[in-house]
C-alpha cells in the first residue's frame, strides 16, 4: 500500500516532467524532418546522407556510456545530476540551431562533413542534458507506481512538444517562405525557437529538483567493468531490447511518413494543405497532430492498465493494436486524406503506450542491480539508454535513406512545388511505413514477454534493499 510519504509532491512531477519538452521535442523535430532537410532542403544525395548518420551511431557509442560513468561519478556541492543541467542546458539548446544551419554549397562532400560535424556536437550536448536529467528518475522516489507516475509526467511533455513542434516547425517554415525567405532559413528559424525554449526547463531542474536517494560517495571502477556490470543484469537486457525495438519503431514512422504523406498520399504535391477543426494545416502537420493528440488523450488509459495489471501487460496490449494499424497502413491510397486521419488516430493508441511504459521499467531495473551488485549505477544505465535511443534515430535515418537511394528517389529541384517519385521509390517507402514497422513491433512483444521483473518480484527487490540498507545505517 502506497501511503502519502512516498508520494512526490506534483510542483516537483510537473517541472521534472518538463525537461522533456526540450530532449523529446528536439529529439521529435530532428526524427521527422531530419531526413527530409539532407535530401529535399541541403540536396544531399540520400546515400550520401546516410553516412552522416552512420558517423552519428559510432559516435554515440563513444560519448553516451561515458558521459553516463562520469555523471555516476560526479562529486559536487549540487550532487551528481544537476552540474550537468546547470552548465549544458543553454550550449544544447544553442547546439540545435546548428543541426540546422548547413551553408549553401556546391560540394557534395563539403555539405556532408558541415551536417556530420554539426551532427555530432549536438549530439554531444544532448548526452550532456539527456543523461544526468534521466538518471534522476529514480533518485527521486523507490515506489513502483510513483516511478509510473513520474514517467507520465514525462510522456504528457514528450507528447505536447511533439504535437507542438509537428504543428508549429511546418508553419515557421511556410513563413519564413512567404515572406520572401528560403525553406532553409525556415529550417534555421524552427530550431532556434525550439532551442531556445527547450533548454529553459533543463536549467530550471538543474535549479530547483533535488536528488533524494543518490548515493554521495562510491568507489570507482573500471569503465569497461562497469559495462560487464551492466550486460550481466539480465533484466536490463530485455529492457535494453525492448526499448530499441520500440523507439525504432517510433522512428521509422517519424522519418518516412513525410515521404509518404508527401509523396504518396499528396501525390508530389509539396505544399499539400488539410483543413482540420477549421485550421489550415500543411498535411504532416495534421497528420502527426492528430496522431499526438491522441497519444495524449490516451496516457490515463496506460496508466490505469499498468496499475490494474502491470506493466509489460499494458505494453504488449499497446503494441499489438498498433501493429494492426501499420497492416492498415499499407491500405491508404493516395488522395484518402480521411482514411489517413483515422488512421492516425488508431496509430495514436499504440504509440502512446510505446512513449509511456519503456521509460517505467528502466528505474527497476536499477534497482535489481543495486540488489546484485550493491551500487547504484544510475548513470551508465541511463548512458546506454540515451544510447540506444539515438542509436535507433541514427540508424533508422540510414536505413530509410540508403534504401531511398537505391530505390531511386530523387531530390526535387529547388523552387519547385510539384514533383512526382519513380514507382520504384514510391514503393520503397509504402513498404518502410508499413510491413517494415510490423517486423519491429513484433520483436518488442517477444521481448517485453519474456521479461523476467513483475510487480511482485519488484516488491521483494524492495524488500531486500531496505533490510541491507537498515544494517547499513
Amino acid at each position: 500500500m502506497q501511503t502519502s510519504q512516498h508520494k512526490l509532491p506534483f510542483w516537483l512531477k510537473l517541472l521534472y516532467g518538463s525537461g522533456d519538452w526540450g530532449i523529446a521535442g528536439i529529439g521529435m523535430m530532428r526524427s521527422i524532418f531530419y531526413a527530409l532537410y539532407l535530401t529535399d532542403v541541403v540536396g544531399i544525395e540520400p546515400r550520401l546522407a546516410s553516412i552522416g548518420a552512420l558517423v552519428g551511431i559510432v559516435w554515440d557509442a563513444v560519448n553516451d556510456p561515458l558521459i553516463g560513468t562520469l555523471s555516476d561519478r560526479m562529486k559536487s556541492k549540487l550532487g551528481r545530476r544537476r552540474p550537468f543541467l546547470l552548465w549544458f542546458a543553454f550550449p544544447f539548446g544553442f547546439s540545435f540551431m546548428m543541426l540546422w544551419s548547413a551553408p549553401n554549397w556546391e560540394s557534395q562532400i563539403g555539405l556532408l562533413i558541415y551536417v556530420t560535424l554539426a551532427f555530432m556536437i549536438s549530439d554531444t550536448l544532448t548526452t550532456l542534458v539527456a543523461v544526468p536529467y534521466l538518471a534522476l528518475t529514480p533518485e527521486l522516489t523507490q515506489d513502483y507506481d510513483e516511478r509510473t507516475s513520474v514517467s507520465s509526467f514525462r510522456t504528457v511533455f514528450q507528447l505536447l512538444s511533439a504535437m507542438t513542434i509537428v504543428i508549429a516547425a511546418p508553419m515557421i517554415v511556410d513563413a519564413v517562405i512567404i515572406e520572401g525567405g528560403s525553406q532553409q532559413q525556415g529550417f534555421l528559424l524552427a530550431g532556434a525557437v525550439f532551442g531556445a525554449i527547450g533548454s529553459l526547463p533543463i536549467f530550471l531542474i538543474g535549479w530547483f529538483v533535488r536528488e533524494r536517494y543518490a548515493e554521495e560517495q562510491q568507489e570507482s571502477i573500471p569503465f569497461r567493468e562497469t559495462l560487464r556490470h551492466a550486460w550481466r543484469n539480465i533484466p536490463f537486457r530485455y529492457a535494453a531490447g525492448i526499448y530499441m525495438f520500440n523507439w525504432s519503431a517510433v522512428d521509422m514512422i517519424a522519418i518516412t511518413f513525410p515521404f509518404f504523406l508527401l509523396y504518396w498520399v499528396a501525390g508530389g504535391n509539396l505544399l499539400a494543405k488539410i483543413t482540420v477543426f477549421g485550421i489550415n494545416l500543411a498535411l504532416e502537420s495534421a497528420f502527426f497532430g492528430v496522431l499526438m493528440l491522441v497519444c495524449i488523450l490516451c496516457v490515463p488509459f496506460w496508466l490505469w492498465f499498468a496499475k490494474r495489471y502491470n506493466k509489460i501487460q499494458a505494453y504488449i496490449a499497446g503494441m499489438s493494436s498498433w501493429i494492426i494499424v501499420q497492416v492498415m497502413v499499407f491500405t491508404i491510397q493516395p488522395g484518402e486524406v480521411t482514411y489517413l486521419l483515422v488512421i492516425a488516430a488508431l496509430a495514436g493508441i499504440g504509440v502512446s503506450a510505446a512513449y509511456i511504459l519503456p521509460d517505467s521499467i528502466l528505474p527497476d531495473v536499477i534497482n535489481w542491480d543495486e540488489l546484485r551488485t550493491g551500487r547504484r549505477q544510475e548513470g551508465i544505465y541511463y548512458g546506454i539508454r540515451t544510447l540506444i535511443r539515438k542509436l535507433t534515430g541514427a540508424l533508422i535515418i540510414f536505413i530509410t535513406l540508403q534504401i531511398l537511394g537505391w530505390s531511386g528517389y530523387q531530390s526535387p529541384p529547388e523552387g519547385v512545388i510539384q514533383f512526382t517519385q519513380p514507382e520504384s521509390a514510391l514503393t520503397a517507402i509504402r513498404w518502410m511505413v508499413s510491413f517494415l514497422g510490423v517486423i519491429i513491433l513484433a520483436g518488442t512483444i517477444v521481448l517485453a514477454w519474456s521479461y523476467p521483473l513483475s510487480r511482485e518480484k519488484y516488491a521483494r527487490i524492495q524488500k531486500l534493499l531496505i533490510r541491507r540498507r537498515e544494517k547499513s545505517a
